[in-house]
């Protein structure tokens, strides 16, 4: 009971809890879930209201990796049967992002294969974001194109992309048992060149892969430190002939634990709910929008996705709104620091001025008033183990870019 409050409290100054709060809230029962939603809901509503970015993943390179990331199907030495194409032509890429803007997406992600882009992939890559933007007007455009080299972050930028995506996935602990081929440090340096650039950095996790909750609660941190604007929450999908393909451990009040601790943890951040919360959450999808402000609309790089009128649905029925490309997503002294770095001010952290509950310390950044924290109970019991491999909740997508068929936007 008493540690809720705390967290909504804390939340509200944008304080950041301690490792022992934010285990804590991995720990809750299960008879408790609803009341961790209901505080952390406070939070997100705090700093959000009740509005929904939409996203949309055009992968413009599937498949041929030759990194060796466990969890992904598109990773050298995958049996998986996923769709493997060379890059799509700018216009082939505009079409798929047209797709999903018109289901309501705010932001578009070019997603592509491979250790990183070559100079000639972040030219090829820079026209097909202006061919985006030229058909869709106010689009954001993020670009997940791996390790980036010197210059390229800035020539991103330049060809106008607003954000750039690499998750730190895991813990810096247990980052070499998930993929060998390159280290956690090389993420971590490719979201501060993106940073330093000036583009709204976009670093996440994926829950699922046998991490531990200190593991979790490591990662979150981590990213708390790097202090990304938007914090993709993945679920891992267990795609047949990759090496974690059984590793099926989450259950949906599980991730919903995840989910509040991660907005307790980043709690004006956009969280966005990413990959296989249709096949993890499952009926219990809607309670997530409580806890992220942020979701992917219809499909996902190599796997399905739920329908993006039934995506919707879901948001209107929960009472959320679907976030209009005239608003702006980020809390104002966020958007003001993003404005700040790319117009040069980069010499400071926003951290430097979270002790005292505000924002960027030099730039004088205001938190928004408290509000009193609602009362739950707290109950600490083992997470819950799911019973056996699902197999039968993973398609994998043979529609959408890269094929003749429509996309599921």
């Amino acid at each position: 009971m008493e540690l809720l409050k705390t967290l909504v409290d804390k939340g509200l100054r944008r304080e950041l809890p301690t490792r022992e709060e934010a285990l804590a809230v991995l720990a809750t029962a299960d008879d408790d879930v609803l009341d961790v939603v209901a505080a952390a809901g406070r939070v997100r509503r705090a700093w959000f209201g009740r509005r929904v970015k939409l996203n949309y993943l055009v992968n413009l390179k599937s498949g041929l990796c030759p990194e060796d990331c466990s969890y992904c199907s598109q990773r050298l030495g995958s049996r998986a049967g996923i769709l493997k194409y060379t890059w799509l032509k700018p216009e082939e890429a505009a079409a798929a992002a047209g797709a999903g803007v018109a289901g309501g997406a705010k932001r578009v992600c070019l997603v592509a294969s491979g250790r990183g882009p070559t100079d000639r992939d972040v030219e090829r890559v820079s026209r097909t974001i202006e061919a985006i933007k030229e058909e869709n007007e106010g689009v954001e455009v993020c670009a997940c194109l791996g390790l980036l080299s010197d210059g390229q972050a800035t020539r991103l930028r330049e060809a106008g992309a607003d954000a750039y995506n690499h998750n730190l996935n895991t813990s810096e602990a247990t980052y070499g048992d998930i993929t060998t081929t390159h280290t956690y440090a090389d993420r971590v340096s490719t979201v501060q060149q993106a940073q330093a650039a000036g583009m709204s950095a976009c670093s996440g996790l994926i829950a699922g892969m046998g991490e531990t909750d200190e593991d979790l609660v490591d990662v979150v941190f981590a990213l708390r430190e790097m202090d990304p604007d938007s914090v993709p929450v993945n679920f891992l999908i267990p795609i047949e002939g990759t090496p974690l393909a059984q590793e099926w451990t989450l259950t949906p009040q599980r991730c919903l634990r995840i989910l509040a601790m991660v907005r307790f943890v980043c709690p004006d951040v956009e969280v966005r709910l990413a990959g296989g919360r249709e096949i993890h959450l499952r009926s219990l999808q809607p309670l997530a929008l409580h806890l992220a402000n942020s979701i992917f609309l219809g499909d996902y790089l190599t796997t399905e996705g739920q329908a993006g009128a039934d995506d919707l649905a879901m948001i209107a029925d929960a009472g959320f709104e679907v976030e209009g490309s005239d608003t702006t997503t980020l809390p104002a002294h966020r958007a003001d620091a993003l404005a700040a770095a790319r117009a040069g001010c980069g010499s400071h952290s926003r951290s430097e001025g979270e002790a005292t509950g505000g924002g960027c310390g030099p730039c004088g950044d205001a938190a928004p008033a408290e509000a009193p924290a609602a009362e739950a109970g707290v109950g600490a019991v083992e997470p819950a183990q799911a019973a056996g491999a699902r197999t039968d909740l993973v398609a994998v997508r043979r529609r959408g870019a890269g094929t003749d068929l429509p996309p599921n936007a």
